[in-house]
């Protein structure tokens, strides 16, 4: 692994190389992006509450969470919502509303262009 990182957790280490390789394929800036926010260190990751995805996401986006979705909120929008990690009320309520849950490296498999990808903080 080149570059400066830190991190102890293989998963995470695995994950942020498989999203610069797929940057390199694809030439798909969006998961170098990525990559970079997930390097950081965690305390400065991205913790996004359903509030915020209820006020900034549109139905049927695509939204990106480098870092932990938590459930302070409601949503009531139908969305993908691809992170590092949820906590189990956030998931849960997220596929009640109709939407989807899912790990980064699987939309990285589903959508390797990274196309009409939302980055949110």
């Amino acid at each position: 692994m080149k570059g400066n990182i830190n991190k102890t957790d293989p998963t995470l280490i695995s994950l942020i190389g498989d999203l610069k390789s797929k940057e390199r394929e694809n030439g798909a800036a969006v998961w170098r992006d990525i990559a970079k926010r997930l390097e950081k260190p965690r305390r400065n990751w991205a913790e996004t509450n359903l509030s915020k995805l209820e006020r900034h996401a549109r139905d049927g986006e695509v939204i990106v969470v480098p870092g932990k979705v938590l459930a302070a909120g409601s949503i009531g929008k139908k969305i993908v919502v691809a992170a590092y990690s949820f906590s189990e009320a956030a998931k849960a309520a997220i596929i009640t509303a109709g939407g989807r849950a899912i790990h980064i490296s699987d939309l990285m498999i589903e959508n390797p262009q990274g196309s009409n990808i939302k980055i949110m903080r």
